[in-house]
């Protein structure tokens, strides 16, 4: 055996051994192809999950679809690269903007939290909320709650005790004439209380698809939980965590959403901090 020979612990040749792709950071624009699909499109943002850090790409039709950052896993200009989060801050969405799309006050601190409260159905909707609107929120000093379902709402507003200067605002998924949660909304709406819903079955739905990477969100046949049939039609794992995980990596700021959606939230906030 020659002692010149350079074998790894796995007794692998030196002429097998895969080589280490070059790291390259990905910044914003940056125009790169995934290896296993073959989708290109500039680099929109990168996202650190649960599962490990990702990257949106957005391709030349607009449309956005979620990679994870794996090694040797994209192609820049034909080479193999492995892409790593940039060093520095992420440049800013839109200068002088929050997410929302309000202007941006620096170095604003946050209100003492007022007396008036936003609840949300479920922590979905809390967390979309805070990811759009939270710097808003944080400076006129309005604190978001969810209430993991609606059913108990006319005991909970009544516990709340609402009057003036103490105003509830809620949001409903799926608040539709002749639903259950339209008629739970009837009971405790007043003029402390507002009540405003989306159409949509879940907060999921009140993502854009295209933000997303998929050309719509399915349809899932009554009987069946929404989430996971969700999941099943889109082939994705039915784990509804790392699903929403997904969804809410996607959202960077308020283009991201339905006009649905964006309405009745500005209405709540405009409602809460508006003083009789």
């Amino acid at each position: 055996m020659h002692s010149s020979r350079s074998y790894g612990p796995d007794l692998t040749p030196p002429w097998k051994r895969q080589q280490p792709a070059p790291e390259v950071p990905a910044e914003r624009e940056l125009v790169v192809e995934e290896a296993a699909t073959g989708f290109c499109g500039a680099v929109v943002r990168c996202e650190k999950t649960a599962e490990g850090p990702t990257v949106t790409l957005e391709d030349r039709f607009g449309k956005h679809r979620v990679f994870p950052m794996t090694p040797r896993g994209f192609l820049l200009e034909g080479r193999v690269v492995t892409l790593v989060r940039p060093a520095g801050p992420a440049p800013a969405r839109t200068p002088g903007r929050t997410a929302s799309g309000s202007v941006a006050v620096p170095g604003a601190r946050a209100r003492v939290a007022r007396e008036s409260r936003i609840y949300v159905e479920g922590r979905h909707d809390a967390e979309l909320v805070e990811r759009v609107w939270g710097d808003d929120l944080r400076i006129e000093g309005v604190v978001v709650e969810y209430l993991e379902g609606i059913d108990d709402l006319p005991a909970i507003v009544a516990g709340f005790g609402p009057g003036p200067g103490r105003r509830l605002g809620v949001l409903v998924d799926h608040l539709l004439p002749g639903t259950k949660e339209h008629r739970i909304a009837a009971q405790v709406t007043g003029d402390a209380v507002l009540v405003v819903g989306h159409p949509y079955i879940d907060v999921w739905e009140a993502v854009k698809p295209g933000s997303v990477g998929i050309p719509a969100w399915p349809s899932v046949p009554r009987g069946e939980v929404w989430k996971e049939g969700v999941c099943r039609r889109l082939g994705w794992p039915v784990d509804t965590p790392a699903a929403w995980k997904r969804i809410l990596a996607s959202v960077d700021s308020y283009k991201d959403l339905e006009p649905e959606l964006l309405g009745r939230v500005e209405q709540l906030i405009d409602f809460v901090t508006t003083e009789p």
